[in-house]
């Protein structure tokens, strides 16, 4: 089996090869290519990644390129994860929501509008080599934000073989796994909603519904990520929530704390990923691997002691560490072997994943992408029942995929009409003065990525 991965010069490709690589001939993988088009980058955390795997699976095909055709090329699964622009544009993106008091968060936020409108094309040519090149069945994993514009956008331009995958829901469900002592991937949970706006209706662990419990339990709103949330919040909804939506509910908060913060979160991982690139590139990553792996470990465990830090004041007090052999919680690379495993297997089993609603959840159109427990099997994945569900949340549910409906219809048709219409929908932004301003600068700012505009 090969798997081909797109953006393989991230600062994440290291956690990628390491969880690919330690389960490559568990399930039968012998080729693994990471292609990048940025090969500075890519001679450097795609190395470093090479480096991983050949201490972890040195019997598994590793590759670097800058050739996406040749990349693709056979491949059985294709995980994509690109940042059109880089990190500076990232950086704008934000600031230009926040210099008119609005929240810029990259998925969440207003800039995921900005973000989706260069990912998009690039996304689609990949696409586009992946039905000419790739074996037949070829599945496309997208880790690309903003995951629910991106993920309605591809599927409304047919690539029906891309499902949208974050590691948020099992990364929560990881958590209480450890809150609770149990073993990894003893969790379970049915979740409904959209990419970064969804709720936990139960959470089982070994067998046993733990969803009230975990709820009551202060030590959870200490040593997982509802330490975001307050109590009484999660007994309101009766329901986990996804920590993404802190932004939603706490709006003010979020938006008054990152003005008074020093730094944005995307300046934060700007500023760290240059330092941590420019000390690399001083570093013979071949022959003194040991080191780069050190300066790797610092810089990245700044960047996740600091996850939603600005935004929330709240800093993640567990020391973050990096050990190759260490045992592997998988994150998103996680999810997709996952779905992987269970469709090599001949079994059916459920994960969460991003995929066209399909009359799952009532009162959303069938073709609406959403975030939901499915279940998968070598044919694909068929999302869980849930019909109606609370009035409450289904409400903001609607009103974001409304945003990412017209999201998907601006970018498709590059129409300006389409994209104020979207912002203006926005529960975050709310208001058509300030969806058509921001509509115009980031039409401005993406010009050389996307061209003109009608």
């Amino acid at each position: 089996m090969k798997i081909a991965v797109i953006g393989g010069g991230g600062v994440r490709s290291v956690f990628l090869a390491k969880s690919i690589a330690a389960r490559a001939q568990e399930l039968k993988i012998d080729k693994l290519i990471f292609m990048d088009n940025d090969e500075k980058k890519l001679n450097i955390y795609g190395v470093m990644a090479k480096k991983t795997s050949n201490l972890i699976c040195p019997a598994l095909d590793f590759e670097i390129t800058t050739d996406a055709k040749h990349a693709v090329r056979d491949a059985d699964y294709v995980i994509t994860t690109i940042r059109v622009g880089g990190d500076d544009m990232r950086v704008k993106d934000e600031r230009i929501a926040l210099g008119m008091g609005v929240l810029g968060q990259e998925t969440t936020g207003a800039a995921g509008l900005s973000f989706a409108m260069r990912s998009i094309s690039a996304l689609a040519e990949y696409c586009e080599l992946i039905k000419k090149y790739a074996k037949k069945g070829c599945k496309v994993f997208n880790f690309t934000n903003p995951a629910g514009v991106v993920s309605q956008t591809l599927r409304d331009m047919g690539y029906d073989f891309t499902y949208g995958i974050c590691d948020a829901p099992s990364g929560m469900l990881r958590s209480f796994e450890k809150l609770y002592g149990a073993k990894e991937g003893s969790a379970k949970g049915e979740i409904y909603g959209l990419n970064h706006l969804s709720y936990f209706t139960s959470i089982k662990i070994d067998g046993k519904e733990m969803i009230n419990e975990i709820i009551e339990n202060d030590e959870a709103y200490e040593k997982t990520d509802l330490r975001y949330f307050e109590k009484d919040l999660l007994k309101n909804r009766k329901a986990v929530l996804n920590e993404y939506l802190y932004y939603f509910y706490y709006r003010e908060k979020a938006v008054d704390n990152i003005l008074k913060a020093e730094k944005t979160r995307g300046e934060q991982i700007a500023e760290i990923n240059k330092k941590m690139t420019a000390e690399l590139e001083k570093v013979d990553i071949e022959n003194d691997f040991e080191t780069a792996l050190k300066i790797f470990e610092r810089w990245y465990g700044e960047r996740e002691n600091n996850y939603m830090a600005s935004e929330t004041g709240v800093k993640r007090k567990e020391p973050w560490k990096f050990d190759i052999f260490g045992k592997d919680d998988g994150g998103y690379a996680g999810v997709a072997l996952k779905f992987i495993e269970i469709a090599i297997s001949g079994k059916k089993d459920s994960m969460i994943l991003c995929v066209p609603n399909n009359g799952a959840i009532d009162g959303l159109r069938d073709n609406d992408v959403v975030e939901i427990t499915c279940d998968i099997d070598r044919n694909g994945a068929v999302p869980h029942h849930f019909g109606k569900v609370d009035e409450q949340n289904l409400e903001l549910i609607r009103r974001v995929k409304n945003y990412e409906r017209l999201a998907s219809e601006a970018i498709r048709n590059k129409s300006h009409e389409k994209a104020i219409e979207a912002l203006t929908l926005h529960p975050l932004v709310n208001s058509y003065s300030l969806a058509k301003a921001l509509t115009d600068k980031y039409i401005e700012h993406n010009k050389k990525y996307t061209g003109e505009w009608k």
